[in-house]
């Protein structure tokens, strides 16, 4: 969430930044000043009223010391506490209600980002490789991994519904060194620490990373026990230093977990209705990085070109867009996606946001670091980025290395993995 001074004394800053954004009346800028010059008002009258009651303790004091009546000063002095308590039970409703809209104000974009209104505004920033030339139609990866009887769609949704899918044979065996390529290209040349946390957190983690509460619909519930599946590895690895304060000279921290991935994707009626583009379930590696607030976007930049190797190591083609105002997540201040080509659907498809949060998620977790022993506790800055989601890249090698034959070469990175 973003610092609240800016609600406290620069409210103006924040109606600017929705505009900014495309989300005019995703928060009632009138509402939140409104509530926030009566907290003023309240803090100030129960303040006021608190110094006089004690005013009137000192003199009931000294009149009970002369063995004077005070019931007038006694009787004044509950009037006092009254009042105290009129505000203090009125201050912790209206902070309910403040925190719930603090929570839904987006993060403030970096200077850097484009202004615009939808996907169509965001440049290219540079791409990499060629598109792959065929002497035939390529097939697109559902069709290819079904008649190659390895992508099952009929089962997956005999067995969970719509847009579940079961892997088969080859399928399974190449997401797997996929997943295997990634984890090892990011710990032994990038210098990420591998972790494996749980898949199901609660709602204090889905608040940090800010998934809750704006966008609780948009996943999977478990009511009975207030938690929640998780929709990337960003969530635990993110919460892992939820309340904690690291010390300055840790940093930076990069972390990385492979993980199975779940979201209703409640937004997406009718959009990738088919194969293993938008589904319910698929793993992903996350990376997540820790850093001095100075370097956030530096580190961005590395996180991203960290993520691009991997396609470079599986010669698939690509390009990485800068995400204007209107595309950026609410919680990040600057967004690259990494897009890779798919012959089969002739067109570029997701398959890594790599995004800095600044210190956004970090106020919203209570994350913070310590430059120096005695030295006053920082914000830490938060990033992330996908590195990459498996089943977008299974879906992509496919379509790039399909045969005439209607099979599929194997990449040569990835035949170490499958032996």
């Amino acid at each position: 969430m973003i610092d609240p001074k800016f609600i406290k004394e620069d409210i103006e800053s924040i109606r600017k930044l929705l505009e900014k954004r495309n989300m005019t009346g995703a928060v009632d800028i009138e509402l939140l000043k409104t509530m926030n010059d009566e907290r003023r008002s309240l803090i100030q009258k129960s303040d006021e009223a608190r110094e006089k009651k004690n005013r009137l303790s000192k003199e009931i004091g000294q009149k009970k010391a002369k063995k004077e009546s005070a019931d007038d000063l006694m009787k004044q002095s509950q009037d006092y506490s009254d009042e105290i308590k009129r505000c203090t039970d009125r201050l912790a409703e209206l902070d309910a209600e403040f925190s719930e809209m603090h929570l839904s104000i987006p993060n403030f974009l970096d200077a850097s980002v484009p202004e615009g209104k939808s996907e169509a505004d965001n440049p290219v920033v540079r791409t990499w490789g060629e598109k792959p030339k065929f002497d035939f139609t390529p097939k697109p990866h559902y069709d290819l991994g079904t008649d190659l009887g390895i992508l099952d769609f009929e089962r997956g949704v005999k067995l969970a519904g719509t847009r579940f899918y079961v892997y088969m044979g080859l399928a399974a065996r190449m997401e797997r060194a996929i997943i295997n390529l990634m984890l090892d290209l990011h710990t032994k040349e990038h210098g990420y620490t591998e972790v494996f946390g749980p898949f199901i957190v609660n709602d204090d983690s889905m608040t940090g990373t800010g998934q809750f509460p704006k966008f609780r619909d948009e996943y999977y519930r478990i009511e009975r026990d207030g938690l929640s599946l998780i929709p990337t590895a960003e969530v635990p690895l993110t919460n892992l230093y939820r309340d904690e304060i690291l010390e300055g000279s840790r940093l930076p921290i990069k972390i990385t977990m492979q993980s199975s991935c779940f979201r209703r994707e409640a937004g997406a009626a009718g959009k990738d209705t088919r194969g293993l583009i938008r589904v319910h379930q698929f793993q992903k590696v996350e990376l997540v990085k820790f850093v001095e607030p100075s370097t956030s976007f530096d580190e961005l930049e590395k996180l991203t070109h960290d993520a691009e190797e991997v396609l470079q190591k599986l010669n698939l083609h690509y390009r990485v867009v800068l995400l204007c105002s209107a595309d950026t997540s609410a919680s990040s201040a600057k967004t690259y996606d990494i897009e890779v080509w798919m012959p089969g659907l002739n067109r570029y498809v997701e398959i890594s946001s790599c995004s800095c949060f600044t210190d956004y998620q970090a106020r919203r977790a209570r994350i913070r670091f310590r430059r120096e022993q005695g030295q006053k506790p920082e914000l830490v800055h938060t990033l992330n980025g996908s590195g990459l989601a498996a089943g977008r890249t299974l879906a992509a090698v496919m379509e790039n290395y399909q045969t005439a034959a209607g099979g599929i070469d194997i990449p040569e990175a990835l035949k170490a993995y499958m032996k």
